[in-house]
């Protein structure tokens, strides 16, 4: 008789750990809130295509779009750096200043379509984290330093 259960135990040896699953989750759950947040100014302005000339709705849609040209760029440098078993300290650096990043450029622009701090700030670290990422690709790929 076959044992069914939810949540099978997971075989250790075959599956390492994926460090940057929390930094997915993340990002995941952050399109989903963008998205979200859009539909409902579509709704409340009665909008089907584009912003309708509704300034608040334009920004959130710049809110979505820029959390979808830079996020997945960000997703698969961290991918290419787990798949190379960079140090696990250095995906944690460029994950994390990615996901601060993106939510303080969300948060700033927002509020306001202006050059705010938040989002001058939210753009650096994103700037860097894709930096970080790229150079870690070269370094620990061409010179195969790892752990």
């Amino acid at each position: 008789m076959k044992n069914w259960t939810l949540f099978p135990p997971r075989p250790s040896a075959s599956l390492p750990r994926m460090h940057i699953a929390p930094y997915l989750a993340a990002f995941g759950l952050l399109t989903v809130l963008h998205s979200y947040r859009v539909v409902r100014l579509r709704r409340k302005h009665r909008v089907g295509i584009g912003h309708g000339g509704h300034p608040e709705l334009e920004r959130m849609m710049r809110v979505f779009g820029n959390h979808s040209e830079y996020v997945p760029m960000g997703l698969i440098l961290l991918f290419a750096l787990e798949y190379m078993d960079a140090p696990v300290v250095y995906l944690h650096l460029v994950g994390t200043l990615l996901l601060v990043g993106r939510i303080l450029h969300a948060a700033a622009l927002t509020k306001s379509s202006s050059g705010t701090p938040g989002r001058i700030a939210g753009m650096v670290l994103t700037f860097v984290s894709l930096a970080l990422g790229s150079i870690g690709v070269l370094i620990f790929s061409f010179l195969g330093i790892h752990r």
